[in-house]
């Protein structure tokens, strides 16, 4: 049975609101109240001129509506967002593949005519050439006309997630203040002018057409500028074929001004300001993804609601509710304060400077994207984020599953954000239920199979016109590393019973249907396989993509069971599904073997790499983001992984943003600080643009994520068993500093204080007694933890 939409939304925020408070409930058990952060250089990104393309605009967001603001003093814009703008779903489905199919590809595969299973995977199984993108909702408009500036300056305060400009007008002073208000769901915009005549302009709201058609209409009624519309595709594309959408997710979107001094003309399409003093502006949006009948009439009383508070009462909300999660934790590295524009800073560091105040801004930025784009009850943040301006987007900017969607939250559960997780666990429910029919129809699997991307609508049909990149088969076990380490992190059984064995459970189902023995030596192997959107050359000399097992899909599946059965172990589960899974697991053929020149093998043989610079590090997933290859259990593995990521780097790998934040958090495991730190600097050279966005390029929001996780890595690992690591990977740049409430696995919180390079201070709280060691100045020290009890392990 297909549940209507209405039903999967109210399910999906019914389920994060339970999921929620269970996390509210921990998290008031917290040793101290939210930390104290004052606005600096290192809170603040600056500029001291407008924007003038869409990448140097600044972004806001509370989790669902988000805007990107130009700050333009003559014509501003403010490109609206909303995380639920997609075209229809238009039935869609997988390509008639059978499980007869499949066994003539892995005949193929075990043959070793590889190139001829990659065709035949291709014409069985892959829908080529898929165009259905998110979308932007459309732009605001403040034509004030050709007015003369000076003394400007443009700013967001990532401390309270406002975005401030001010210049001088005739000598007058005029500021602009907008945020978007997470708890009273809406954007507000604030203009103040000194001057007694004070400002004038036309207020307007327009969207793109769509290959010629209109998509939105834009009115004025009661005193409300109103624009509405649907979201179309007609450029859409299914299989490689043209297939328009013409219809989607409907949007009504309201705006109202409120003013001081001079007066407001309303126009037929449009409201004008005449020598108002002060205008104050509340935007709404409201979409029939969210509620299908009443989105327009939720929008009307939405605004009512809105527009009755002050912008100083709306703004106070805004505040507190944001610095509960933004002050949840603090990095200081002490440097010197470089308090310059922020494209300046970029720039010198991009000539070879080394500004360590801009290192920690980009870090506190990739917290302040995820609080704006992924809130309970929310859409889990796509490929930009909820930041997009076109209504085809670069990939769509849909979910990629092989790395991107995941790199997103990385971040989430040791930066103390765990309850930003929660959109990501309710959309992979949603794949998962769609998953059951693709893995059973398609592959005569039970449980769940999870492609490499999907959409707002969770398609779980395999997409692309390659078997390159579209032929992936580890996205869902990698997505389930999230449910057990969120899990980890927060030690709420509770979660783990009703959400994280659930989705666990259905995809170990699938792996352990889809693997087959290796007639080459009797181990069960995942047949096809594929090392995402890498290649390599068979023995007959072909450019060819899969395998028989390759490193990372048998390295995931290895950690899906493992995590699996150790759930099952905690909840006192057993069913047929863990005895058969504990049978198979010891049969798994590993994932990790070295070549002749001691790196760890990316496919099942050793064969010649058709790209040995890849972007993909997807040989080391069992190191990094798994845990598999530890210091602490597999020392002898970890030369093979820095030889690994050696060659890789020597043949040009890191070149995208988001691999190079890879490469960071590679770095930081292996506990060199100042090859962290070059990669660091490589990504603030190569890959961000003035307002600080990761650069593919183009845009993607990952990197910025995947940095940020990168950083934590350097502070604080806590993935070896009952063991945290300390300042593990502290580069010289970073010679002093103090970070308070970062988060271990345990539910641990951890303060550090540290001096020329060494731990000064170094204080834990846990709700629960619990004992652990930490590695602090290169010491082992043995620690227990009293319940609700800060600890002070080391004073200096």
């Amino acid at each position: 049975m297909t549940l209507s939409r209405k039903h999967l939304t109210d399910s999906l925020v019914i389920s994060s609101r339970i999921a929620l408070l269970t996390l509210l409930m921990v998290s008031c058990s917290s040793h101290e109240n939210a930390i104290d952060t004052s606005s600096s250089p290192e809170q603040t990104i600056w500029y001291k001129q407008p924007a003038q393309e869409w990448i140097e605009a600044l972004p806001i967001g509370n989790g669902r509506l988000g805007a990107m603001v130009f700050s333009d003093p003559q014509r501003e814009r403010i490109q609206l967002n909303e995380d639920s703008l997609w075209p229809g779903d238009d039935g869609w489905v997988n390509k008639d593949g059978s499980p007869e199919d499949l066994a003539k590809v892995r005949q193929l595969i075990f043959e070793g005519r590889h190139p001829q299973a990659d065709a035949l995977f291709l014409e069985k199984f892959q829908s080529d050439a898929i165009v259905r993108s998110h979308q932007t909702m459309g732009d605001l408009w403040i034509d004030f006309g050709k007015v003369h500036y000076q003394n400007y300056r443009r700013s967001l305060d990532l401390d309270t997630a406002v975005i401030q400009s001010s210049y001088l007008i005739d000598g007058a002073a005029v500021t602009q203040k907008i945020f978007t208000s997470h708890p009273d769901d809406g954007l507000l915009i604030q203009y103040h002018s000194d001057s007694d005549s004070g400002l004038s302009g036309m207020v307007t709201m327009t969207r793109p057409k769509d290959n010629g058609h209109d998509t939105a209409t834009s009115f004025v009624e009661n005193q409300a500028l109103v624009m509405q519309g649907e979201v179309t595709q007609y450029g859409g594309k299914f299989n490689g074929e043209n297939r328009p959408i013409t219809f989607g997710v409907k949007f009504d979107t309201r705006l109202k001004i409120k003013h001081e001094g001079g007066e407001l003309i309303y126009h037929k399409h449009g409201i004008e300001l005449k020598n108002v003093r002060t205008a104050t502006f509340y935007l709404v949006s409201n979409t029939s993804f969210y509620d299908q009948t009443s989105y327009i009439t939720n929008s009307k009383t939405h605004l009512d609601s809105l527009s009755s508070h002050s912008f100083e009462e709306a703004l106070s909300r805004h505040i507190s509710d944001y610095q509960k999660l933004y002050r949840r934790m603090k990095l200081d590295i002490n440097n010197s304060k470089v308090d310059l524009p922020t494209d300046l800073r970029l720039q010198a560091i991009k000539d070879g400077k080394v500004d360590v105040g801009l290192e920690e801004l980009l870090f506190n930025y990739g917290r302040y994207l995820l609080i704006s784009s992924s809130r309970p009850g929310t859409n889990p943040a796509n490929l930009q984020g909820i930041w997009n301006d076109l209504l085809e987007a670069p990939w769509n900017a849909d979910y990629h599953l092989n790395i991107n969607l995941q790199m997103n939250y990385w971040h989430a559960n040791v930066t103390n954000l765990d309850e930003l997780n929660l959109p990501l666990f309710d959309f992979i429910d949603r794949l998962i239920e769609n998953g059951k029919v693709v893995a059973q129809q398609t592959f005569g699997c039970e449980g769940a199979f999870i492609p490499h991307a999907t959409d707002l609508w969770a398609p779980a049909w395999m997409r692309s016109g390659t078997a390159y990149w579209g032929a992936s088969f580890g996205a869902g076990g990698w997505l389930m590393q999230h449910y057990w380490h969120h899990y980890l992190f927060t030690q709420d059984e509770e979660f783990l019973s009703n959400r994280a064995f659930p989705a666990i459970q259905e995809v170990a189902k699938f792996y352990s249907d889809w693997l087959v023995r290796d007639p080459r030596d009797g181990k069960l192997v995942a047949v096809p396989s594929s090392s995402p959107e890498n290649s390599f050359i068979d023995i007959n000399g072909e450019r060819a993509v899969l395998v028989a097992g390759s490193a990372k899909d048998q390295q995931v599946i290895h950690e899906v069971f493992t995590n699996y059965l150790a759930a099952a172990r905690i909840l006192g589960i057993e069913n047929a599904w863990t005895k058969k899974i504990s049978v198979q697991l010891p049969q798994l053929r590993s994932g990790i073997a070295l070549g002749t020149d001691g790196r760890i093998l990316e496919w099942d043989r050793p064969y010649k790499e058709f790209e040995p610079g890849h972007r993909h590090m997807s040989n080391l997933y069992a190191f990094h983001p798994g845990v598999d290859i530890t210091y602490q259990e597999t020392p002898e593995l970890v030369d093979a992984v820095k030889k690994t990521i050696e060659t890789r780097l020597a043949n040009g790998g890191g070149h995208t943003g988001w691999s190079r934040a890879w490469f960071i958090n590679l770095n930081a495991r292996l506990l060199q600080g100042d090859l962290a730190h070059d990669n660091i600097l490589y990504l603030l050279q190569k890959s961000l643009a003035d307002n600080l966005f990761d650069m593919h390029p183009p845009f993607q929001i990952d990197g910025n994520f995947g940095f940020s996780a990168g950083v934590a890595e350097m502070l604080i690992q806590s993935h070896e068993q009952q063991l945290i690591r300390i300042l593990p990977a502290l580069p010289t740049t970073w010679k002093n500093g103090k970070v308070q409430g970062l988060k271990a696995r345990g539910n641990i919180e951890v303060d550090i204080e540290w001096e020329d390079g060494m731990a000064t201070s170094l204080r834990l709280y846990s709700p629960v007694a619990q004992q652990l060691e930490v590695i602090v100045n290169g010491e082992r020290k043995a620690v227990k933890l009293k319940a609700n009890q800060a600890i002070q392990v080391l004073s200096v």
